[in-house]
């Protein structure tokens, strides 16, 4: 009665509001200082928090709730479809949503019979429900990963960081390819080839154990996403995972469609079992290890056994382009590839450690991907929807653009992180070195939407030599550009054991050998192609050692570098005077703005001519020795190209 006499004056005790509360007939107090709720429970007041999505799409002309139910049926038959055993009639029974939400099970209704005569045929997994979690969004994602996948946790800056298991790289030894009729006579098969090659049988084998693996969890995240910016050569790809990390990481790098894409979706060109938890059997014919990575491709399917990382679904999908793409006369390159303010675009090759992320993001120039790309009669396309970065030392002042892009949404992988404030540390290796982040496209600033562009006016091939003796830049014939393209050098600086660092000289056909489907010559004639069709220049730039090899010489400063790529950007260094190197044959710009004359030529600015020359020599004997794997291949009916490929390379 007290509270009820309060009301007659505005405030209360220390001017505090006063309560409202008025006594009515049942002889409660009720306060109605605030607007009364909804829910009468707990249990509807968490019911009120989340709305459905609409779907945004009528089916067919078909509208409302039938229409939603009908997609929603459509859907579901197609992932059964998927995750069929080949030696069933039918898939398992699929239903979408979390098995732990407690609307996820449908019950299925049976007819009450009197006599129920036994089923012989029915297994324990047919009487089982897979729940699909379908193209969950990145929030979704987070939860499933948070509160089922140890080694889960959100970093500092809203990252998930996760682990992927025993496994933190790809596993080259362990991938196959169906040999079978027409990829038997497609394919590069034999020395120096990435294809090793496994039968039909091997392959179902591995995939019936893949589905029946993925049939027996409570739940699969399916993903249905495309590959290629370009929308006349766009592939549909559905990836079938355990992981919510899978799923996540997939999310990121794949393109992901619309709403009324996916409610068009249909059937996938190409699926992806991911069942990495599982192990292959090793009884199992041409398993080597407990981990196995399987290509069909007259199936249009991929099998993942025994290894988590997620890095096995990016390249093996990129394979797969590397074979499809040929087939329409469009070139797939590893490759970054920006576009300059007026739609110059230039391609960026090189292998690891290069400088071709770092080279082809630049703040004055639209980014149009860092990796995978389609070159076709519209132009470039980007093949991926996101990027797959290095982390290791990154820090925010060298590299602003991964760093922010680090953000919720984001996979951080491997990465070590402070217990109490959830910092990471990006020098610490204790995992591994090979820490990677995977973020969409868009999470970088100046990344054109769309990723598409017209065709390229230079290809620059990124060389980094601790040999010392490729010059800063050279413009190369379309011969040459084809050759240093099938050679795809770099050198990496090896410790040895006595602590001297001795140069490796490492060769990856077409900057990308792990990835190729068929012969690097094939790649090789349809860049030089495309490139005299389309007037684009062949650059080679060294991004390694100047006035000596590793250990005497300094490595080239980036300022220098950036100079050179601005010069090719520009066109200005088509305007400059050139001269020949030896044994190589490589034109030498004179000059170029911003760049010490003196360091582009080698040979000025090593002190010992002598030891030049023998490095020189050395550097020429090794492109000769590894070109040899490639002669016996001739390109064009009467291998007169092939012949012009070999004279562009050293002489001696």
């Amino acid at each position: 009665m007290a509270a009820n006499g309060m009301n007659n004056g505005a405030t209360g005790r220390n001017g505090l509001a006063k309560i409202h509360t008025e006594k009515r007939a049942d002889e409660v107090c009720h306060d109605d200082s605030t607007t009364p709720m909804k829910a009468q429970t707990i249990d509807e007041l968490h019911s009120l928090q989340m709305k459905k999505s609409a779907p945004t799409t009528p089916l067919n002309g078909i509208q409302g709730l039938f229409a939603e139910e009908e997609r929603t049926k459509q859907q579901l038959q197609s992932i059964s479809a998927s995750l069929a055993s080949l030696t069933r009639e039918t898939g398992p029974k699929v239903v979408r949503g979390d098995p732990a939400s407690k609307s996820a099970t449908p019950r299925v209704v049976s007819h009450h019979h009197h006599h129920v005569s036994p089923t012989i045929s029915v297994s324990d997994s047919s009487l089982k429900f897979t729940h699909v979690l379908y193209n969950l969004s990145p929030a979704e994602l987070y939860e499933q990963a948070i509160k089922y996948e140890k080694g889960s946790f959100i970093s500092s800056s809203g990252a998930l960081a996760t682990l992927s298991g025993a496994k933190t790289g790809r596993s080259p030894k362990d991938k196959r390819v169906v040999r079978d009729e027409t990829t038997g006579h497609d394919l590069w098969w034999g020395k120096g080839s990435p294809n090793i090659e496994m039968d039909e049988q091997t392959f179902m084998v591995n995939r019936e154990r893949a589905v029946d693996y993925l049939n027996s969890l409570d739940k699969v995240f399916v993903n249905d996403q495309f590959l290629n910016w370009d929308p006349q050569n766009r592939i549909k790809v559905r990836i079938v995972s355990a992981r919510a990390y899978h799923s996540l990481f997939m999310h990121n790098m794949c393109i992901r469609p619309t709403a009324e894409e996916l409610e068009n979706f249909g059937t996938p060109d190409f699926t992806i079992y991911n069942a990495g938890q599982f192990p292959c059997n090793r009884y199992t014919h041409y398993m080597t290890s407990s981990t196995s990575i399987d290509l069909n491709l007259a199936r249009r399917e991929m099998v993942i056994l025994g290894t988590q990382y997620a890095g096995e679904m990016k390249k093996g999908l990129f394979s797969v382009m590397h074979y499809l793409m040929p087939k329409r006369q469009i070139l797939s390159l590893h490759s970054g590839c920006n576009m300059g303010k007026d739609g110059d675009v230039a391609l960026f090759f090189g292998l690891s450690g290069t400088g071709k992320t770092t080279l082809s993001t630049d703040h004055n120039r639209y980014l149009i991907g860092d990796d995978e790309h389609c070159w076709s009669d519209n132009g470039v396309s980007n093949i991926e929807g996101g990027c797959y970065a290095k982390c290791i030392d990154l820090s925010r002042e060298k590299e602003p653009d991964i760093w922010n892009a680090i953000k919720f949404g984001t996979v951080l992988e491997n990465v070590v992180f402070d217990e109490h404030t959830r910092e990471v540390d990006y020098s610490d290796k204790s995992v591994t070195e090979n820490t990677r982040a995977a973020y969409p496209i868009e999470y970088i600033p100046n990344a054109k939407i769309p990723c598409v562009a017209s065709h390229p006016k230079n290809v620059i091939l990124l060389a980094c030599d601790a040999f010392g003796v490729l010059p800063p830049v050279s413009k190369l014939t379309l011969a040459q550009t084809m050759y240093h393209f099938i050679s795809g050098y770099t050198a990496l600086v090896a410790g040895t054991e006595e602590g001297i660092k001795e140069p490796q000289a490492t060769f990856s056909a077409c900057f990308g050998a792990a990835f190729i489907m068929l012969h690097p010559t094939k790649y090789a004639a349809m860049l030089a192609e495309k490139m005299q069709k389309h007037g684009a220049t062949g650059w080679l730039v060294n991004t390694g050692w100047s006035g000596g090899r590793y250990g005497s010489g300094s490595r080239i400063k980036l300022a220098y570098t950036r100079k050179i790529i601005d010069a090719i950007h520009s066109g200005s260094l088509l305007k400059a005077e050139y001269k020949r190197t030896e044994v190589f044959g490589l034109e030498i710009p004179t000059a170029v703005e911003g760049v010490p004359s003196d360091i582009l030529e080698p040979m000025n600015t090593w002190t010992d001519e002598k030891a030049y020359k023998e490095t020189l020599l050395k550097l020429g004997g090794l492109f000769k020795n590894n070109f040899g794997g490639f002669v016996a291949h001739k390109i064009g009916k009467d291998g007169k190209l092939t012949d012009e490929i070999l004279a562009a390379g050293p002489v001696f």
